[in-house]
């Protein structure tokens, strides 16, 4: 019998199966922590508490998923995100516009990736070397600006930064018997939009499907008739966008900037990347599995913290060994799945 209930469904792909495990574990690890520990995990509160404190992360982390999938790597982003702050908090405090320091922001963020993506797509210099040296000079230049943390004092942007969405239905009662509404930050539904638009960009424009071209085999992407310089250096510049946005998002949440801003955060972004099922060879990986990568690193990190152990050490550690694990994973569902291609 013929019809649209018995068609066969095709396989998932690489990119869909690793999605799939990393949400799946997300679920477990929450439910997980719901059944040990409770309390605030039985709030919706606390996925929105997780995004509010990481929707920078969840945008760099974006932009970096793309240069991996195109076979490339950018550790810079932590720097350009920490440079973005400073620039942003120093001009408001002059008396600066909003606007205009939105567009400084993305501004910085489009330098970086417009020079740094045309030294390696162009000039053929190793990515690591690229971003070592942008990391370097970010960080520099944040240092030149300003080594003392500065506090944003603008009226009209302690308001943007205080502005929050209220969703009561998925409030709670505090002890004294009052609903609490949910609360959602401005930069959350930044994070959400970058990543609609990137899982957009990947799933069905042209350049995304070039990106998982020139990942997974540059040589076959040529004879696709596909510009490999011209998409590793778009893969670049869309990263730089997001570091960029990214930037402004962290200093809606914290109002403030300090040198030390978004340290460790290329770092971060790269492990939620992967935790997302996104390959470090390229070709494979999803921008939704990164938004879980992040929600399952914070996870992690709540539950170390929940347990008592609070010194940042055994975060560390922790995220290290979930790092080992879904390597590990992923060479295990890829090894089998290569064989039974073969067999």
């Amino acid at each position: 019998m013929k019809g649209t209930i018995f068609q066969r469904r095709e396989p998932l792909n690489d990119t869909q199966l690793l999605m799939t495990i990393t949400i799946g574990i997300f679920v477990v690890m929450y439910m997980l922590a719901v059944i040990l520990l409770g309390g605030g995990f039985l709030h919706a509160q606390q996925i929105f508490d997780m995004l509010n404190d990481n929707a920078s992360l969840v945008i760099v982390s974006c932009g970096l998923t793309i240069v991996m999938i195109g076979g490339g790597i950018d550790i810079s982003v932590g720097a350009v995100t920490s440079l973005v702050v400073m620039s942003c908090v120093l001009y408001l405090n002059k008396g600066g516009n909003i606007f205009i320091s939105i567009l400084l922001a993305v501004g910085i963020g489009l330098v970086f990736g417009l020079v740094q993506g045309f030294l390696i797509s162009y000039m053929e210099i190793q990515p690591f070397i690229v971003t070592l040296a942008g990391m370097f000079f970010a960080r520099g230049m944040t240092t030149i600006l300003s080594v003392n943390p500065q506090k944003v004092d603008h009226e009209a942007f302690s308001k943007l930064r205080d502005t929050k969405i209220e969703i009561s239905w998925l409030g709670y009662k505090a002890k004294n018997g009052n609903l609490v509404p949910a609360r959602i930050e401005l930069g959350v539904v930044v994070a959400v939009v970058c990543v609609i638009l990137a899982f957009l960009l990947l799933k069905y424009l042209r350049l995304g499907r070039g990106f998982y071209a020139i990942g997974g085999n540059q040589k076959s992407a040529l004879m696709l008739g596909i510009n490999v310089k011209l998409t590793r250096f778009m893969s670049y510049v869309i990263c730089g966008l997001l570091s960029g946005i990214s930037g402004y998002v962290f200093m809606m949440h914290t109002g403030a900037g300090n040198a030390t801003n978004a340290a460790g955060m290329e770092m971060n972004a790269i492990a939620a990347s992967i935790i997302g099922g996104t390959l470090l060879t390229g070709g494979v990986g999803n921008v939704i599995g990164t938004l879980f990568g992040v929600l399952t690193l914070t996870t992690i990190k709540k539950i170390v913290v929940s347990s008592g152990l609070n010194d940042p050490w055994w975060q560390s550690i922790t995220t290290g060994g979930m790092l080992c694990f879904f390597i590990l994973l992923q060479s295990i569902v890829l090894g089998r799945r290569a064989k039974k291609k073969k067999t």
